[in-house]
């Protein structure tokens, strides 16, 4: 462009100068002369125009060619950066960390909603309110065949205050099984398990708020619980278990007992005392009957279909949350009542959890370290009384066992492959 405006002014140039020289050559025109003259001013100030024009419509094409270059270079590079500020900074911890959508070349984007990703979620840290989530959670495909290979799943929900100091003890009994189970672990709001990466517990904990005692907190938590694991299609078989819990066979024998069950194991029973019927308010009418009321232990196991219509519950669950107060506790007779009322054909009316109710009062009884023994483990396992199971009878009652301090971790962890069987 440079080059084309210094050849248009040569040309200028080098044309003046020849109308000048003739001009000087002809001397004083004469009339002729002198239209002669006017002829070649009129020419030069032609010529000195068009040079303008060419000038100036040269100066704009170049000025419209070097502004449009110029925007694109800003305005790509502000895309870039608005792009890495909002990735890095808006971003959840999830798409952060590599665990949701990961961009891996300008081409290349891994989808959060990939089949995959939908059906069983890596992370299980979100963002969702409780409302959100059980609707979520409450989705049921009409379609049943399922578009990949399902292998199902027990899913292990631990609702603890803090640390599982019986730990070491889980950790032995998963091992060798890591594709039958899932675990979730709720805690205090920021409660982080002290565990290697190599832990199946590692990364676990879901979002979580406080819980307190004798409240309507617990059956909330309860169903938190419930809500993210049943967003991994691949659990089928949900089990609530604490801190202080323990297993009292090896994983082979939960995992089969569990998915080859017909019913779920929810304990509900009628408690015609005060710590049962006594607990029952009037308010709840006409929604829930005293005859309808019913009572059992917080501690659970439940197949997919129940778990899901728990968590889709509002009506009965607000009833509960309003008018079961202290000395009434929702998570001795919410699922007991509910599950009761319209549900009791997939319920097996027991727990699979062992709890010692012997002293009375409002806990049970806890075991340390000088009531470990060989025998004392084997009496949970056998229990002395057959129990129904489908549509027969079974030896094996109870799979998990309660309640355990801490001390009780080292003489369990020796008795384990011998008595337990892991």
């Amino acid at each position: 462009m440079i080059k084309r405006l210094k050849y248009c002014d040569i040309w200028y140039r080098k044309i003046v100068k020849e109308g000048i020289r003739n001009i000087r050559m002809k001397g004083m025109p004469r009339s002729r002369d002198k239209d002669d003259s006017e002829k070649h001013m009129g020419l030069l100030k032609l010529v000195q125009i068009l040079s303008f024009l060419v000038v100036f419509v040269a100066g704009v094409v170049f000025g419209l060619v070097t502004t449009s270059h110029f925007s694109q270079h800003v305005v790509s590079k502000a895309e870039i950066y608005s792009f890495i500020n909002h990735f890095s900074a808006d971003a959840p911890e999830a798409v952060k960390n590599g665990n949701c959508t990961v961009v891996k070349d300008c081409n290349k984007v891994e989808d959060c909603l990939s089949m995959n990703s939908f059906v069983r979620p890596k992370n299980i840290t979100h963002y969702m309110s409780d409302d959100e989530l059980f609707w979520r959670a409450s989705m049921v495909p009409t379609k049943e065949e399922f578009p990949y290979n399902r292998v199902p799943k027990v899913a292990f929900m631990f609702l603890t205050r803090g640390p599982l100091p019986l730990l070491p003890l889980w950790e032995k009994f998963f091992q060798g099984h890591e594709k039958l189970f899932s675990i979730y672990v709720h805690a205090v709001p920021g409660f982080k398990l002290n565990v290697s990466s190599t832990s199946p517990f590692y990364g676990r904990e879901i979002p979580s708020q406080k819980v307190h005692w004798g409240t309507v907190t617990l059956a909330d938590a309860e169903k938190r619980l419930l809500a993210n694991a049943l967003l991994d299609f691949s659990n089928e078989r949900f089990v609530l278990v604490s801190e202080s819990c323990i297993p009292v066979y090896n994983f082979s024998t939960v995992y089969k007992y569990l998915i080859r069950s017909a019913h779920s194991f929810v304990e509900s029973y009628d408690e015609p005392t005060r710590y049962g019927r006594g607990r029952y308010s009037r308010r709840m009418l006409p929604d829930i009957k005293l005859y309808q009321w019913r009572k059992g232990s917080q501690w659970f196991e439940l197949n997919r279909a129940l778990a899901v219509y728990i968590v889709s519950d509002i009506k009965y669950y607000t009833l509960f949350k309003k008018y079961c107060l202290p000395a009434c506790y929702p998570d001795e007779h919410y699922l007991p009542t509910f599950i009761n009322m319209f549900h009791g054909s997939l319920n097996s009316n027991r727990t699979v959890t062992w709890v010692d109710w012997s002293i009375g009062g409002p806990h049970p009884v806890t075991y340390g370290e000088a009531n470990i023994t060989k025998e004392f483990i084997q009496s949970i396992r056998s229990k002395g009384t057959p129990c129904q199971y489908n549509l027969g009878t079974t030896s094996i009652c109870y799979l998990f066992a309660r309640k355990f301090a801490p001390s009780a971790l080292e003489p369990l962890l020796n008795l384990s492959s011998s008595v337990m069987g892991f």
